[in-house]
């Protein structure tokens, strides 16, 4: 299946620039990029969307990197060219944010933006600038009144929940973050007074390359 064509439209915030504190959320697809923008902070937060999954950068050629449309789209989003000395301090965002479905290919795209990070923009890396967020996996909903329960971040802990609470509850996988309401979606990916937040380490990041180069 090829991914959608046309250009990578990044949704701006009021408030980027150098040291400003806004941050650059990446989304998989036009969909979740249109949730997380209805939600976002307009002032602080940028949404660019990812399509398909991008080029594994560990070992490509330059050429071919920053000829890659969404590579490109970070890059210039960023204010940092590919392949040229990376500053932080110089960054159009002083935070990269990825916001990925939290199935096996939402985590195999975001395993694919980080290593890419890692190895044009380490410095981004090295200072604890590109966070990775954990969207909910699930919930368990009261089968009588439809109301929510518990939220689950994975699938053993949604089959626990629905489990413990036997025939009265429901469980219900989402399928992308489209598939939440917008109150749960700020809540929980995108609010970052509440969201599930992870800085990727350089140590978590040479560890996601190591596996993508077996």
């Amino acid at each position: 299946m090829h991914p959608p064509t046309g250009p990578l439209t990044l949704t701006p915030c009021r408030r980027s620039g150098p040291g400003r504190g806004a941050e650059l959320v990446i989304v998989e697809g036009d969909s979740a990029a249109g949730a997380v923008t209805r939600v976002r902070d307009a002032d602080s937060q940028a949404v660019l969307p990812l399509r398909g999954k991008p080029l594994n950068a560990l070992r490509a050629p330059l050429a071919r990197v920053a000829g890659h449309a969404f590579f490109a789209a970070l890059a210039t989003a960023l204010g940092l060219p590919i392949g040229a000395p990376v500053d932080p301090r110089q960054a159009a965002f002083d935070r990269v944010v990825l916001l990925m479905d939290p199935d096996a290919d939402g985590i195999h795209c975001g395993a694919l933006v980080v290593v890419f990070l890692l190895r044009w923009m380490r410095p981004l890396v090295e200072e604890g600038r590109v966070l990775m967020i954990r969207p909910p996996w699930g919930e368990v909903v009261a089968a009588a009144a439809a109301r929510r329960i518990a939220l689950a971040w994975s699938e053993e802990e949604l089959r626990a929940l629905s489990a413990a609470h036997g025939s009265a509850a429901t469980a219900r996988r989402f399928r992308g973050l489209a598939c939440l309401d917008d109150s749960l979606l700020a809540r929980s990916c995108v609010a970052a007074a509440t969201r599930r937040t992870e800085h990727v380490s350089v140590a978590a990041a040479e560890s996601i390359a190591l596996v993508l180069g077996e």
